[in-house]
């Protein structure tokens, strides 16, 4: 059997047969045309799914000042501006370390000492598939080893913020546990993921970018079916919510609001913290709703309602899965881009190599996909606080008690030291949920809107 470009199945990608292995300018053309059209799918999907009213009316102008006092927004200000310089300088640092890896031969000279190909012509049809295979999970380890210890610094300096402000509870013995299964996890999708890209290069040397763009797809969708009973486990311990009246309200909220909702988890989360929390995770026969063990200790079994409600809002939208498909629409667009970025004879020259097919080439395979990812997220985070925003509008709607709901939504804020009244920069950059004082004042515009008494200012 052969390929449309005349390669048989078991040719390898070399650069000294740059006849029957080097990309077309019809294979170009093509991964481009895909680009485009699934770009412009990915963004109609997220124009259609995203909920850019969730209350009607539009959105109102958020104070601070209505509810907390000039103490505790300077004391928020004060941990944002502490917790800001480490987080942008991870950023930074980053993006300079793959892009020098990525768009200069020291990338390549690095990754040929690992795996002891130093010239391009090893990566030639000489080398055996299983060599090949031995040499790209060595890349893979080296990498992800190289960008974890890139970014541990930054991480530490975080943490010691988190600490100072009595965020933390963790000892540093248990914080570096963490780190290290991180990044297990994180080698374990580097790995799946660049021996499979390897085997579609060398099996569709010229159209590569299609198969890649459907399997980027379903590792995504893979990926978020699993992660809760694969992941999260090994972070946290769940058990189900102790039985009494606040499971059974929080069970029969469930029934009424149609959410088939088999048990409520509590997560061990304050032996590393004291923020408060809940969250929805997976979908299908994965899916559960978690609560921090913090939460249940630190708030009225009403504001508990009013979170879970929260939840419950998303499982009844399925907004995990909605997430899950934009993210596989995105990662197949990326896949095409990738093609094109890995296929650029000027790109494969300032990057030392010679071939996409060479395991050294993975320098510049980070350095795109880092620069993509950094570029979506001000996209993504934006989708992600109007899906909140929807969730609290759930949240009022099930339990039509906006005094709790703003009462819950102002100790959630002092609790976790969030960011009252972020710059639009760092709003961009970092929000996945809308601020504090936007939320309590979505609270008093819902209560207006439905006739209910609007609660007061807590500094009224």
């Amino acid at each position: 059997m052969t390929e449309p470009g005349g390669a048989s199945p078991s040719a390898l990608v070399s650069d000294r047969e740059p006849g029957r292995a080097a990309p077309s300018e019809g294979s170009r053309r093509a991964a481009a045309i895909a680009a485009a059209v699934l770009g412009a799918l990915l963004v109609a999907v997220i124009a259609v799914v995203t909920p850019w009213h969730p209350l009607p009316g539009g959105r109102t102008a958020a104070d601070p000042a209505l509810d907390f006092t000039r103490d505790q927004i300077a004391r928020s200000e004060a941990f944002s501006a502490a917790l800001d310089p480490p987080a942008y300088a991870s950023i930074v640092v980053g993006l300079v370390v793959v892009l020098a890896l990525g768009l200069t031969p020291w990338g390549a000279r690095l990754l040929g000492l690992v795996t002891g190909s130093r010239r391009s012509a090893t990566a030639g049809a000489s080398v055996p598939l299983w060599r090949r295979t031995v040499r790209v999970v060595a890349v893979a380890v080296v990498l992800s080893a190289l960008t974890q210890l890139i970014a541990l610094p930054f991480a530490a300096w975080s943490e010691s913020v988190l600490r100072r402000y009595h965020l933390s509870t963790q000892s540093w013995g248990s914080w570096l546990t963490d780190q290290l299964m991180g990044f297990g996890v994180s080698l374990v999708i580097w790995v799946v993921a660049l021996v499979g890209l390897h085997l579609l290069i060398h099996r569709f040397p010229r159209h590569w970018w299609a198969a890649a763009a459907a399997g980027g797809f379903l590792l995504v969708t893979a990926a978020s079916y699993a992660y809760p009973v694969v992941v999260e486990p090994l972070f946290n311990s769940f058990t189900s919510m102790r039985a009494g009246p606040l499971r059974t309200d929080l069970l029969r909220m469930a029934r009424a609001d149609g959410v088939p909702v088999r048990d409520v988890l509590v997560a061990d989360a304050s032996k590393r913290t004291t923020t408060l929390n809940a969250y929805v995770s997976g979908f299908g026969s994965t899916r559960r709703i978690v609560v921090y063990d913090t939460l249940l200790v630190s708030e009225s079994p009403k504001e508990v309602e009013a979170v879970v409600a929260h939840e419950l809002g998303h499982a009844k939208r399925n907004d995990v899965l909605t997430g899950t498909l934009v993210g596989g629409v995105g990662v197949a667009t990326g896949a095409c881009v990738l093609y094109l970025v890995m296929t650029s004879p000027r790109l494969l020259r300032r990057a030392g190599v010679r071939s996409v097919a060479d395991p050294r080439s993975t320098a510049l395979l980070l350095a795109a996909v880092t620069v993509l990812a950094q570029i979506a997220a001000p996209a993504e985070n934006l989708m992600s606080r109007r899906i909140e925003a929807r969730a609290d509008v759930h949240s009022l709607d099930l339990t039509r008690d906006p005094a709790t709901f703003t009462a819950m939504q102002r100790s959630l804020s002092l609790s976790d030291l969030d960011d009252l009244s972020p710059n639009p920069f760092a709003y961009a950059l970092w929000n996945t949920h809308p601020s504090g004082p936007e939320r309590i004042a979505m609270g008093r515009a819902w209560a207006r809107l439905h006739h209910v008494p609007v609660p007061p200012p807590a500094r009224h």
